[in-house]
């Protein structure tokens, strides 16, 4: 199937959010409550929160479009860390944080993950950081293989809340040169 790796727009807002609901459970450990993923989307990933993230200028979000069916996203911040665990764990700066890269499961093994992350990480250094960091689930083991594919590598530690529960998260991180 034919995409593109676009910038989102305001428009894309709803999709995206749509697309979260879909991706973001898959990205949990095996034993998370129901209810603390669903509070997570409502309170992080619905359209409302992708309207505001796209209007945040220190925001940028790529979606891979096909045919106008979003089939992933990744979420780009590019200001300093603000979690003090982050901050004392990254070796190069400045660092723009890869917040969120899905896919869509149906488009899982075929490539476009590792497009999106080409792209993702050209846009992160087009705004002039040396390096680009993101927290992972320390359970997700595919996750992990697929970013040290991706040139991360392990720096530290944070914390994470997911509804009730506490989740550690593995602190990676690469150069951008």
């Amino acid at each position: 199937m034919t995409h593109t790796i676009r910038k989102a727009t305001a428009d894309d807002a709803g999709r995206l959010a749509k697309l979260a609901a879909v991706t973001f459970p898959l990205a949990c450990p095996a034993g998370s409550s129901p209810a603390d993923i669903a509070a997570h989307i409502q309170n992080t990933l619905s359209e409302r929160h992708f309207r505001a993230y796209l209007a945040d200028p220190a925001v940028t979000v790529l979606v891979i479009d096909a045919g106008g069916a979003l089939r992933g996203y990744s979420l780009l911040v590019d200001h300093p860390a603000q979690d003090p665990d982050v901050a004392s764990a990254l070796t190069i700066l400045p660092s723009a944080e890869l917040s969120k890269c899905y896919v869509h499961p149906d488009h899982h093994g075929l490539g476009a993950a590792a497009e999106l992350m080409h792209a993702s990480i050209e846009s992160a250094a087009a705004t002039g950081a040396a390096g680009m960091w993101l927290g992972v689930n320390s359970e997700n083991a595919k996750a992990i293989r697929f970013y040290e594919k991706s040139g991360f590598s392990r720096v530290g530690t944070k914390s994470f809340r997911l509804g009730s529960t506490v989740e550690h998260d593995f602190v990676m991180e690469r150069g951008l040169g």
